[in-house]
Protein backbone atom coordinates (compact mmCIF):
# COMPACT_ATOMS: atom_id res chain seq x y z
CA UNK A 1 0.00 0.00 0.00
CA UNK A 2 1.25 3.27 -0.74
CA UNK A 3 1.98 6.19 1.77
CA UNK A 4 -0.48 9.06 0.51
CA UNK A 5 2.19 12.25 -0.14
CA UNK A 6 2.01 14.99 2.25
CA UNK A 7 1.23 18.17 0.69
CA UNK A 8 1.70 21.45 3.34
CA UNK A 9 0.14 23.91 0.94
CA UNK A 10 -2.87 21.77 0.62
CA UNK A 11 -3.00 21.08 4.80
CA UNK A 12 -2.28 24.48 5.19
CA UNK A 13 -5.61 25.50 3.00
CA UNK A 14 -7.67 22.78 4.77
CA UNK A 15 -6.34 24.35 7.95
CA UNK A 16 -7.60 27.78 7.49
CA UNK A 17 -10.87 26.97 5.75
CA UNK A 18 -12.03 24.77 9.30
CA UNK A 19 -10.78 27.60 11.49
CA UNK A 20 -13.35 29.99 9.23
CA UNK A 21 -15.80 27.37 10.16
CA UNK A 22 -15.23 27.15 14.26
CA UNK A 23 -17.78 29.06 16.35
CA UNK A 24 -16.02 30.61 18.91
CA UNK A 25 -17.50 31.76 22.23
CA UNK A 26 -18.18 35.26 23.30
CA UNK A 27 -16.40 37.06 26.02
CA UNK A 28 -19.50 36.81 28.15
CA UNK A 29 -19.87 33.19 27.32
CA UNK A 30 -16.64 32.23 28.47
CA UNK A 31 -16.71 34.51 31.55
CA UNK A 32 -20.30 32.31 32.84
CA UNK A 33 -18.78 28.88 31.64
CA UNK A 34 -15.66 29.83 33.78
CA UNK A 35 -17.63 30.62 36.53
CA UNK A 36 -20.03 27.78 36.45
CA UNK A 37 -16.55 25.26 36.42
CA UNK A 38 -15.05 27.19 39.17
CA UNK A 39 -18.29 26.89 41.54
CA UNK A 40 -18.66 23.17 40.72
CA UNK A 41 -15.28 23.14 41.19
CA UNK A 42 -16.13 24.90 45.36
CA UNK A 43 -18.77 22.54 45.48
CA UNK A 44 -17.23 19.34 44.86
CA UNK A 45 -14.16 20.57 47.43
CA UNK A 46 -16.43 21.05 49.97
CA UNK A 47 -18.26 17.74 49.73
CA UNK A 48 -15.24 15.82 49.75
CA UNK A 49 -14.03 17.98 53.15
CA UNK A 50 -17.24 17.17 54.53
CA UNK A 51 -17.37 13.59 53.47
CA UNK A 52 -13.75 13.29 54.60
CA UNK A 53 -14.42 15.19 58.25
CA UNK A 54 -17.27 12.04 58.14
CA UNK A 55 -15.35 9.18 57.95
CA UNK A 56 -12.65 10.42 60.07
CA UNK A 57 -14.53 10.88 62.92
CA UNK A 58 -16.33 7.17 61.99
CA UNK A 59 -13.15 5.62 61.90
CA UNK A 60 -11.73 7.24 65.32
CA UNK A 61 -14.66 6.02 66.84
CA UNK A 62 -14.04 2.80 65.48
CA UNK A 63 -10.42 2.36 66.24
CA UNK A 64 -9.58 5.47 68.55
CA UNK A 65 -9.58 2.81 72.01
CA UNK A 66 -6.87 0.48 69.90
CA UNK A 67 -4.30 3.32 70.17
CA UNK A 68 -1.41 3.13 72.51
Amino acid sequence: MAAAAFNPAKFIREVRAEMARVTWPSRRETAITTGLVLAMAALATAFFFVADQIIGVGVRALFGGMAG
